[in-house]
């Protein structure tokens, strides 16, 4: 079949809202979109375990202890997940992981900036797992079907996760003046970060038009943007905060609020490997990693040892 033929069954399915699926031909700039966005995805799970671990051995009660635990590991499953997924487009982990260590991957900006208070994993819960939530979605939609499917799950999970940090504001709000205080600060500084993960506005994204029109992506990232701005500011007067935007006001005509301009310096600053803990979160990852080398090693013996079809060369048998 020659490549124009190809190519329109490919489009097809686009269009009809039939999932493109690993061994189904497609373009090259597909693939390559789709390895670059769930790498991407994937690193940005991991990595976005470090500042939360920061504080469970600091949380305040046993409960909490427990749930923050639950919510670590559930991220570390979300990067299974969608590492497993990218792996169908003929990339390997490894070849993943070695590009984030080398500095070549990108993961999400948000998790480059430290939790310094308790409140802190209240703000992830609520704001950046909300952000993620907006963006993730649409994404239960995306054409091509490992993806889709990856995402229905971390969808599901994502939900408890900004429940749980909407629960801590709560408590907080509730509380002392102090633990009020404490809340403010917090949304005070992750607001801003947090409408930055929705990317850059649309007329400086290269990738969200071909993106939209493959059907990976279903909304813009302004749209997205907008849509959390709407939802948030109407949360927040739950919780008797309110959001550090001096220009966040209703605008009637466009049923939609305006808000304050983005520091898009700062943005492209993070992005390009210089924020608060750039650095130190890339370390972190290194470090474990080559510090669990000999776990994957362990593991990759035992499962040869298992796979052996002479059990004399390869120990006792192990029950499946």
């Amino acid at each position: 079949m020659e490549i124009i033929d190809l190519e329109k069954t490919f489009l097809d399915k686009i269009k009809e809202e039939i999932k493109i699926e690993p061994k189904d031909w497609m373009p090259v700039q597909y693939r390559k979109t789709l390895i670059r966005q769930i790498s991407q995805h994937a690193h940005s799970e991991i990595v976005g375990m470090l500042p939360e671990a920061n504080w469970i051995t600091r949380a305040p009660s046993l409960k909490r202890k427990a749930i923050l635990i639950a919510k670590v590991q559930d991220e570390g499953g979300h990067g299974l997940y969608l590492y497993s997924a990218a792996e169908t487009l003929n990339i390997s982990r490894q070849e993943m992981i070695d590009l984030l260590h080398q500095g070549k991957a990108k993961y999400s900006s948000i998790f480059n900036y430290p939790t310094l208070s308790w409140a802190d994993m209240g703000a992830i819960g609520w704001l950046v797992d909300g952000a993620a939530i907006m963006n993730q979605v649409p994404l239960c939609r995306c054409s091509f079907g490992p993806y889709s499917r990856a995402m229905i799950r971390i969808c599901k999970e994502e939900s408890f996760h900004q429940r749980q940090g909407f629960d801590i504001l709560w408590t907080l709000s509730r509380g002392s003046e102090a633990q009020k205080q404490m809340a403010q600060d917090s949304i005070n500084r992750w607001w801003w970060p947090s409408i930055m993960m929705f990317g850059p506005n649309d007329d400086a994204s290269p990738h969200t038009k071909q993106s939209m029109d493959w059907k990976i992506k279903r909304f813009s990232n302004d749209e997205l943007r907008q849509k959390f701005i709407d939802v948030c500011a109407e949360q927040v007067k739950l919780l008797g905060l309110s959001l550090p935007d001096k220009k966040l006001k209703w605008n009637e005509q466009r049923k939609h609020y305006d808000f304050g301009e983005i520091d898009w310096q700062e943005f492209w600053n993070v992005v390009n490997g210089n924020g608060p803990c750039n650095k130190e979160r890339l370390a972190a990852r290194v470090k474990a990693h080559e510090e669990g080398a000999w776990v994957r090693e362990a593991a990759m013996a035992f499962a040869e040892k298992r796979a052996s079809p002479n059990p004399s060369k390869g120990g006792e048998i192990v029950a499946a």
